[in-house]
């Protein structure tokens, strides 16, 4: 998909600051230091769209950006480890939850795994907690270029595995840097999107 136009739209907070609109939109979601912007920021195009960091738990909200005006793509905090209070963790969690349980306009979600490491015990509750709500994801398998390509069949295999993806639940091995992976991730996602 080519991206004319990228803006942040809107930061929410609390789910009072969603925006009201009909826009499909996607979610991006994953462990802190998955690399979820630079994911996001390589899809559309952009370098500095949203906003990278080498601290984890940058994303404090939710953060809302329209893309060519017909489509948004949403930036969830992520779960895990992050440099931040457990207190505001807690915080995060309910927003979290009730924007993936009640926002009509969700067509699905970018679970993003680190093709690094096994998926963590947070990665497998967050696969079932989708899966329970029946929502549609793609999971994208990040910092696929710091591997080898024998090592990352290997942990492509793994990780599909430990999640208990269904074989036609896509699993797209990307690289933020060279951005190998995009066009296939993108193909995924417009498979999510009504059509």
């Amino acid at each position: 998909m080519k991206i004319k136009q990228a803006e942040l739209k809107a930061a929410a907070y609390n789910p009072e600051q969603f925006p009201v609109w009909e826009l499909p939109e996607i979610s991006f979601l994953g462990r802190s230091n998955v690399g979820k912007s630079s994911l996001i920021n390589k899809l559309i195009g952009r370098k500095n769209l949203a906003r990278t960091s080498s601290t984890p738990g940058k994303t404090r909200g939710l953060y809302f950006y329209l893309l060519n005006g017909k489509l948004c793509f949403v930036d969830l905090p992520g779960y895990g480890y992050a440099k931040v209070s457990r207190q505001e963790r807690q915080r995060w969690a309910p927003i979290i939850e009730e924007y993936l349980e009640t926002r009509s306009n969700l067509y699905g979600c970018v679970h993003l795994i680190d093709s690094r490491h096994e998926p963590t015990e947070d990665d497998k509750l967050m696969a079932d907690w989708l899966r329970m709500h029946s929502i549609p994801r793609v999971t994208a398998v990040t910092k696929a270029d710091k591997l080898s390509r024998g090592a990352l069949a290997r942990q492509i295999k793994i990780i599909g595995s430990r999640l208990g993806l269904f074989e036609e639940e896509p699993l797209v091995p990307f690289s933020a840097r060279t951005g190998s992976g995009r066009d296939q991730l993108w193909k995924a996602i417009v498979g999510l999107l009504p059509q």
